[in-house]
């Protein structure tokens, strides 16, 4: 290894020690309520998008 991959890995290993990735819990459930919702959101656009392009198809063709 070179003095700079050493140097790398000690700070990694150091960093992550000391917290750097602490920030590692349990996800709120409001986190999950707000994700869920959006997902529900951009699938009931994206499929009303689907339905009306589907409908209007024939005419919106000649535009």
């Amino acid at each position: 290894m070179t003095k700079y991959a050493i140097r790398l890995s000690q700070w990694l290993k150091n960093r992550i020690e000391e917290g750097g990735a602490s920030d590692r819990g349990d996800i709120s459930i409001t986190t999950i309520i707000i994700w869920v919702a959006a997902v529900a959101g951009a699938l009931a656009i994206a499929g009303t998008i689907g339905v009306v392009l589907a409908k209007y198809n024939g005419n919106l063709a000649g535009i």
